[in-house]
């Protein structure tokens, strides 16, 4: 089994940062890509950030100058600083990791439980 399991989300006011982490354990062999993604009520889930095992990234226009994704693969952990939040920002956000759980296993996709950001204005 796999589990991920994020932390740091929160209430900011709009201007403010956090820092949101995510930790892969258990049966694992290794992770290829690894992302943030993120729904607000009544929305669809969106991509927010995705990096490659060797470090790769990609954003959504509406983060891009203002988020950073970065990963630890040493530790299986990924990172999103979010910087000058935005109320629009407020959302549940989840991580995402593409693991391989043997030598010769395929490649699935697991997913966190999610952890709040809510931006005040």
């Amino acid at each position: 089994q796999v589990q991920l399991v994020e932390s740091g989300g929160g209430l900011v006011q709009a201007g403010g940062s956090l820092r949101l982490s995510c930790a892969a354990s258990g049966n694992i062999f290794s992770i290829n890509a690894m992302g943030w993604y993120r729904q607000a009520p009544g929305k669809q889930r969106e991509l927010v950030a995705t990096i490659t095992k060797g470090g790769s990234t990609d954003y959504a226009d509406s983060v891009k100058g203002r988020f950073t994704i970065s990963r630890d693969n040493a530790k299986n952990t990924v990172y999103l600083q979010m910087n000058s939040l935005k109320p629009e920002d407020t959302a549940v956000y989840y991580c995402n990791a593409d693991v391989k759980r043997t030598y010769y296993g395929s490649t699935f996709p697991y997913w966190g439980q999610g952890t709040q950001v809510t931006v005040s204005s």
